[in-house]
């Protein structure tokens, strides 16, 4: 990527709207802006606007011809997002205008930003480190209150702040390791082993608690899988088009019609489910039924939760067989044992088929997918399994797998520094895995990046952004 270029984009989704915002970072943002702008006012130049101000006026082309009445805002380097001079011209939203507006801005000598380059911008300059400016791309792509609230809290510097003034402290502290290393001669001690112990140990403290809240905040970035399972011709592509208000997977009579798996989401209560309807479990001589059978067993095996689908006026003579094949694979995984066509069974009759199920401790919820009775017990019920808890402001969740590792390694590397410490190991050794800390804390932040990592961070960004 070249910084000294003066980059330009839509910023707002493509399509007809409204409105539409065009934005240009660079050097000469306001130079090139100001060449196809003229202003309401007489002898009026963007170059003399004052910064975080609005002008209104007109986009003209090379032949001074009217393109569109516009509004044109101004943000000068350093106070702006990319930390250079900003302009955003917002327009109407026609395709046409906005095209229009596009090209003459390459003509005066912009060049089309690539995806998440204004943020990348914004990152090398300082604006932001590196969470931070993933944390954008989460804001923008977050579907849910709880997703939202986690993404704002990692881009206001939550997640980092915390990162930095440990990473700070270990600095201090291997400076001094090292600093001994040149006295070894005389056996003196720069660094104070106790203090460096209680750091350690609250650093180790931090990276687990990190770590740990992982789960949930992949859990809310990407939804919770929920597999549907069961034998063949139970309801469970019923289930599935009920929860997602729509007809998303073919309903028959025909044993044997989902053959492979069908996925999409849903927001219930602002949690987002991933739900995954699968093939029917059961004995058949049939190569691609199998076929999908067998990637009904991988789908339980990656789902947290998993709703084990029965037809309560048949159960299978061949229940231990296939509750053996479900356990099997749901081990330590919620399982919720839903009991549909309930309408079409008496009510002492419930009784009897929980008992043919006693085995497990699962919750039981009895419903009707095709009239849509007690469909909210079973949206309570996966509310509970979710066991997501109250994301508030201020609260540090992790949610990015880069993060993770990043946070995996740098907690190994912690652990050895205590047992270190612990043993009496000497000073250069401690240095090492000290410094190694502080690389993967590094990683997480952007202090140690290299241009690949970049380049499929911002990539996945959209462009505009």
């Amino acid at each position: 990527m070249n910084i000294s270029k003066t980059i330009t984009a839509i910023s707002t989704p493509p399509g007809i709207g409204g409105i539409a915002v065009i934005r240009v970072s660079g050097n000469d943002a306001l130079l090139y802006s100001n060449a196809i702008f003229v202003s309401k006012k007489k002898s009026f130049s963007l170059l003399q606007q004052k910064p975080n101000s609005v002008s209104f006026g007109i986009i003209v082309n090379t032949h001074n011809e009217a393109i569109d009445d516009v509004l044109i805002s101004v943000f000068r380097s350093p106070h702006s997002f990319t930390g250079e001079d900003v302009v955003e011209i917002s327009c109407h939203g026609s395709v046409f205008v906005q095209q229009q507006i596009l090209q003459l801005l390459i003509e005066q000598g912009c060049v089309l930003a690539q995806p998440g380059e204004f943020t990348q911008r914004a990152f090398l300059n300082g604006k932001m480190d590196l969470s931070q400016a993933e944390a954008v791309a989460d804001l923008i792509a977050s579907t849910s209150a709880a997703s939202h609230r986690m993404a704002l809290n990692q881009m206001r510097g939550g997640f980092s702040n915390e990162l930095q003034k440990l990473r700070t402290q270990l600095l201090d502290f291997v400076s001094l390791v090292e600093l001994e290393l040149d006295f070894n001669e005389e056996d003196v001690e720069f660094a104070d082993r106790s203090k460096l112990k209680v750091l350690a140990n609250d650093i180790e403290m931090l990276m687990t608690k990190l770590s740990d809240s992982f789960r949930v905040g992949n859990a809310i970035k990407n939804g919770i899988p929920v597999a549907l399972v069961g034998e063949t011709n139970v309801g469970k592509s019923t289930l599935l088009n009920l929860l997602l208000n729509e007809d998303k997977a073919i309903v028959s009579d025909i044993h044997g019609t989902t053959r492979d798996s069908i996925e999409d989401s849903i927001n219930i209560n602002g949690i987002t489910f991933r739900f995954i309807d699968t093939a029917g479990i059961r004995n058949t001589k049939d190569k691609v039924e199998n076929m999908g059978i067998e990637r009904t067993y991988q789908k339980i095996e990656q789902a947290a939760i998993v709703l084990w689908i029965v037809d309560c006026t048949q159960v299978s003579e061949h229940i231990e067989w296939l509750t053996d094949r479900i356990a099997k694979r749901a081990e330590g995984k919620k399982i919720i044992l839903v009991f549909n066509k309930i309408d079409k069974i008496a009510e002492d009759e419930r009784e009897i088929l929980s008992q043919l199920f006693e085995q497990f401790e699962s919750e039981r919820i009895y419903i009707s997918a095709r009239d849509r009775i007690n469909t909210d017990g079973l949206q309570k019920a996966l509310i509970e399994a979710a066991q997501l808890p109250e994301i508030n402001p201020g609260d540090v969740v992790v949610n990015n797998i880069r993060h993770f590792e990043a946070l995996q390694n740098a907690h190994r590397a912690i652990s050895r520094v205590i047992e270190g410490l612990d043993t009496g190991i000497s000073g250069d050794f401690l240095s090492q895995d000290i410094r190694e800390c502080i690389y993967f804390i590094g990683e997480i932040t952007g202090q140690i990046s290299n241009n690949e990592i970049l380049g499929n961070i911002f990539g996945k960004f959209c462009i505009g952004k």
